[in-house]
């Protein structure tokens, strides 16, 4: 039987997919085939059959593939990281299973770094993902000194929630202090996240009411490196979720 959480999908620079999975068994027999062009792209199976390539698909497109085995049982699913170029940190962080069994979509929750650098190609993709909202965490200065490349036909709105790290001047001075000690550098972003939970609560707070207020949002957090103020935005939706802590903590 093919194993719900155990399918990994990725895409090269050249365009081309790869699939890998895991069975209960092996002798199972696993189809790979695109939702959009069923039949129209053969997939090529491992001698193993425990992974697939396929190549083909238009590159400015997200796909989605159903994977099968011999006893009915399917997986929808995506790529997490979607290769941009100008920020190599834009993934999708939806698709795990929440702890009463259901699932949290693809394609509705984003993360990044920044997207002043996003390419031409870039920016193509950003559009057909069809964003409604993005929630940019950099600082003021940030936000201004390298302003988003966003889709002109349909672009998205745009929640400006600034988070300094720290909440302290000092904090730039402190992450090079800690350079070069590794349980100094686990100290220090300890007390970061904490301060995320403590002092920024109000700013992840509006986060939520940015999204509860549009019906069906599909949304993007992103910071300049799109790690620490974002990965600790996209933990706390997935708890919000009902995805399995340790699920969260691979994420993050």
């Amino acid at each position: 039987m093919l194993i719900t959480d155990a399918v990994h999908i990725w895409r090269e620079a050249d365009g081309d997919y790869h699939f890998e999975w895991e069975t209960s068994h092996p002798d199972t027999q696993v189809t790979v085939e695109p939702l959009e062009a069923p039949g129209g792209v053969q997939a090529r199976y491992s001698e193993s059959r425990s992974g697939a390539s396929l190549s083909g698909l238009r590159p400015a497109s997200r796909h989605y593939f159903r994977l099968r085995d011999q006893h009915g049982n399917e997986v929808l699913a995506t790529e997490r990281k979607l290769g941009m170029q100008g920020t190599p940190n834009f993934r999708d962080f939806g698709g795990y299973r929440t702890r009463d069994g259901r699932a949290v979509k693809w394609g509705f929750l984003y993360r990044s770094g920044q997207l002043s650098g996003l390419s031409d190609q870039d920016v193509s993709l950003l559009e057909s993902l069809d964003i409604d909202l993005v929630c940019d965490f950099r600082r003021l200065e940030e936000q201004q000194g390298d302003p988003s490349r966003l889709p002109c036909a349909r672009p998205p709105k745009v929640a400006s929630l600034p988070i300094v790290p720290g909440s302290n001047s000092r904090f730039f001075e402190e992450v090079a202090d800690s350079a070069g000690d590794p349980q100094a550098m686990f100290d220090f972003m300890l007390e970061i996240n904490r301060d995320f939970a403590e002092a920024q609560s109000d700013t992840y707070g509006r986060m939520f009411r940015e999204i509860l207020a549009l019906q069906d949002a599909r949304f993007l957090v992103h910071c300049a490196a799109g790690k620490d103020r974002t990965g600790f935005a996209a933990a706390i939706v997935l708890l919000a979720l009902g995805v399995e802590r340790d699920v969260v903590m691979r994420d993050y």
